[in-house]
């Protein structure tokens, strides 16, 4: 285990001789510029709540191992070459603390600088008071320097606003960008691509970036096969630089096997092990994230936004008609009938409308019998533009999935992972969901075909249509206002 006491007072010393001795304060400048991996051993912090948990500090000094060496060089090669490259890791690396160390060193010694981050959602760049955000690490970062090398005149509240860091002294930044928006901002001399492998459209960012920066570094962990990061990873064209967690000396078997035992299988292999084939049966949902969800209680979490009611009719057969109900992070519940006619279904849908305070999204597979229910229902109930047709075998022209039910698929994938959120403990769900299968069609997403799921399952997975039906298109109407809605047991 590091001494960090020794560590801190090694710093209190050289601090203590620095100040002794001003005039050399720009010649140790001068160097850091040329030696960042040095600059962030000697002064960078970082944190770690999980610490005192150990009895540990949870601000603690940076204190690189070899392979975070390897790749600050290995970065600013990439930099100084007007370079791409892509960095593929593990998870729990702290590459996310090392590419904010690396960017606020090159944005405290090189002038003029413009330096980009991204991630596919708004909070993890920047949110107030929220370590998980990159800028919440940049803010630290600098914060913590020791102000003889901080920029004159530099202060967090004037010069680190949302979104950006400014140094007043050299006239450098660090700008930030999420989702769709990376790469519509300024031109920027490196742009950090976090968790690039699960970009909603990266063609699209991609595109974007070439017109505004020469050196666009992608980091992320795998997230299977075929999407734009692995393809990126497997041509040889970039510099590719891999974070494996037999890299990091504080890990060893005894903490891969506390891995093992806590995540799913394909988890660990992809996100652990880097195998980007590591779903070996494909399984787009993994077991251990859908049990997290439903093992929350609803009682912490506070429904916010609009209702969804998403509806999966089924007429005669096996198959069971199924209707969801859903506000934000929670699912309240799923019911289910067999041996509905078209009339039978509107007429539930209708009466679940009149006893549900303000759905405002009502979500309808239109494939068989479902095309009669949005019939009955548009011509018979209130504000019918609340009513959707979900026609999920349609082809999608983003670039990423196949067809619709891809799109609502992998919609449903990321709320999910977007903690916490709340499905039924309902086993049927958690098989049905678990077991669905995916490949790649000319590089975009394809869902197995319902029919092999319902052959293994011995059912249809009506539970999990239903349920994914509703993040099939963007709610539009917008009724009178959004009340949080506790769960209903069924």
């Amino acid at each position: 285990m590091v001494d960090y006491l020794a560590e801190f007072r090694t710093r209190a010393a050289r601090l203590e001789k620095l100040r002794r001795e001003p005039e050399k304060i720009p010649h140790l400048k001068a160097y850091y510029k040329d030696h960042i991996a040095d600059f962030i051993n000697d002064w960078g912090m970082t944190f770690d709540p999980r610490n005192p948990e150990i009895k540990l500090p949870s601000n603690v000094p940076f204190l690189l191992f070899g392979k975070q060496r390897e790749w600050v060089e290995w970065l600013i090669q990439r930099w100084k070459n007007r370079e791409d490259g892509l960095t593929e890791k593990s998870r729990d690396m702290g590459v996310s603390w090392l590419s904010v160390a690396v960017a606020m060193s090159i944005w405290l010694f090189y002038p003029g600088i413009v330096i980009g981050f991204g991630s596919r959602k708004e909070e993890y760049v920047d949110k107030l008071g929220d370590p998980k955000s990159l800028f919440w690490k940049a803010r630290f970062f600098i914060d913590n320097v020791p102000k003889e090398l901080r920029p004159a005149g530099y202060k967090s509240r004037e010069h680190a606003p949302y979104m950006r860091i400014i140094n007043p002294e050299n006239g450098s930044s660090v700008v930030g960008e999420s989702g769709a928006n990376i790469g519509r901002g300024a031109r920027t001399s490196i742009y950090f691509k976090d968790e690039s492998a699960f970009y909603e459209q990266p063609e699209l960012i991609d595109a974007a970036l070439s017109q505004t920066s020469n050196c666009k570094i992608d980091i992320s962990t795998p997230n299977g096969e075929g999407n734009p990061f692995h393809r990126k990873r497997i041509n040889g064209k970039i510099p590719v630089f891999t974070f494996h967690w037999r890299d990091d000396p504080r890990k060893g078997e005894e903490w891969y096997r506390k891995q093992k035992e806590t995540l799913d299988p394909v988890v660990l292999a992809q996100e652990v092990d880097i195998d980007y084939s590591a779903s070996k049966n494909n399984v787009f949902i993994p077991g251990e994230l859908v049990e997290r969800s439903q093992s929350h209680d609803v009682s912490l979490i506070t429904p916010m936004g609009p209702k969804i009611l998403s509806v999966d009719p089924a007429r005669y057969g096996d198959d069971r008609t199924v209707i969801t109900l859903r506000q934000g992070r929670v699912v309240f519940w799923q019911r289910v009938w067999n041996h509905m006619n078209t009339q039978d279904v509107a007429g539930i849908v209708k009466q679940i409308d009149y006893e549900t305070y303000d759905i405002e999204q009502i979500a309808i597979d239109v494939i068989g019998v479902g095309a009669g229910v949005v019939d009955t229902c548009k011509a018979t109930m209130p504000e019918p533009r609340r009513i959707v047709s979900v026609n999920a075998s349609i082809r999608q022209a983003d670039g990423r999935n196949y067809n619709l039910r891809a799109k609502m698929y992998a919609n449903l994938l990321e709320w999910l992972k977007d903690e916490p959120v709340v499905l039924p403990n309902d086993k049927e769900l958690k098989a049905e969901l678990s077991g669905i299968e995916y490949e790649y069609r000319n590089g975009e997403l394809l869902l197995r075909d319902k029919e092999e799921l319902k052959k293994k399952l011995g059912r249809s997975p009506d539970k999990a249509d239903s349920l994914a039906i509703g993040f099939a298109c963007p709610v539009k109407y917008a009724g009178k206002q959004h009340l949080p809605m506790f769960a209903i047991s069924d």
